[in-house]
């Protein structure tokens, strides 16, 4: 007999029982579900991109493409902002090996903050490398609202998968900083990058002052081609303002006479030169060379756009760059599209050899 007098009845035990097994049924079942959104399509499904990269899982792609457009466009939005006020706040962290000074201004800073914290908010374990520091008191919770563009989803259509721990996102928060001191604003970018395993595969340039966006995504898809024909025989190179006289003497050596420089700024600019760009402000260019010590956010937007769209850039001697490890490289680079790469290598071993110097 049960305690206090009451019969249990097995027909009431069973009940009990199976309840039970409901309510363990109905949490489980919701934790799994949570587990499987993971494999749903970017942007329908919450917690998608954000949980798998905190879990040690994968990340989309196609999503990181999505956040990395958005952030571009947002950091943009304060670059536009601070030079339109006039309101600089300028000032320099250092020198450059160049011995240039190494500006930076309210513009870099804020446009960092909204990149960095709405990067590292919905992928929260990726490894995000960007050239400005992110101090903790700036901490911004930037919320995505998990929406794909219509034009990405026409040019990618299923999600790409890869494991997060081989992510690295390289994030340029303002490109050009002395022009932006100068008013130059046609060749200032934001860039983001997104390295899988050290190889660039998606791209991001913007440029705030003409709102004109490029993004390219290596075996995916893109909104920006490459022009229809280039002049490989007497190419037009653009440089470095600060380049143009040493890159000239070599490149009328290899290529004659008719060969013109193309003095710039910004590695993103000199990398949209190269491409079918609807911006009455950007130049044309056939090659893009760089001759000295240059970061890795620099370039890493541009390497993936071109990579995407059949180009190539590698260092002055022809070696392929990766995205892990140091910030930068030695070896300075050339970037080109439908060009025989490897010879051009071969015609500038002078350049390779002014880089080190």
């Amino acid at each position: 007999m049960a305690p206090m007098g009451i019969r249990l009845s097995p027909l009431g035990v069973a009940v009990f029982f199976l309840l039970g097994l409901g309510v363990l049924y109905h949490l489980y079942s919701g934790f799994l579900a949570g587990r499987f959104s993971l494999f749903g399509l970017g942007g329908e499904l919450a917690g998608g991109a954000a949980e798998s990269a905190a879990d040690g899982g994968t990340v989309d792609l196609r999503e990181m493409l999505a956040v990395a457009v958005l952030a571009a466009e947002r950091g943009g939005n304060e670059v536009r902002r601070v030079r339109e006020s006039n309101v600089l706040h300028e000032k320099s962290k250092g020198k450059t090996r160049e011995g240039a000074e190494d500006k930076m201004t309210s513009g870099d800073v804020l446009s960092n903050r909204k990149m960095f914290y709405l990067l590292k908010t919905v992928f929260p374990n990726v490894q995000i490398n960007t050239e400005e520091h992110v101090d903790a008191p700036d901490k911004e919770v930037i919320v995505w609202n998990r929406k794909i563009p219509e034009d990405i989803l026409k040019e990618i259509t299923a999600p790409k998968e890869v494991p997060a721990e081989s992510v690295t996102v390289w994030i340029d928060p303002l490109d050009a900083t002395q022009e932006y001191t100068e008013d130059l604003r046609k060749y200032v970018t934001t860039m983001v990058c997104v390295a899988v395993n050290g190889k660039p595969v998606l791209g991001v340039i913007h440029k705030p002052f003409s709102e004109y966006t490029a993004w390219a995504m290596v075996d995916g898809g893109s909104n920006v081609k490459a022009r229809t024909s280039y002049n490989e025989k007497t190419p037009k190179i653009i440089v470095s303002r600060s380049h143009a006289g040493m890159v000239k003497q070599v490149a009328l050596q290899t290529f004659g006479n008719q060969t013109s420089i193309i003095p710039a700024g910004g590695a993103g600019y000199k990398v949209l030169a190269l491409l079918d760009v609807p911006d009455m402000s950007q130049e044309k260019a056939d090659l893009y060379i760089h001759v000295t010590y240059i970061k890795k956010w620099d370039i890493c937007a541009g390497n993936a756009i071109l990579k995407a769209l059949g180009g190539h850039m590698t260092t002055l001697s022809g070696e392929e760059i990766s995205y892990t490890g140091s910030d930068g490289i030695e070896g300075g680079l050339l970037a080109s599209i439908k060009m025989n790469h490897q010879a051009l290598v071969q015609k500038l071993p002078d350049l390779e050899k002014s880089g080190h110097q």
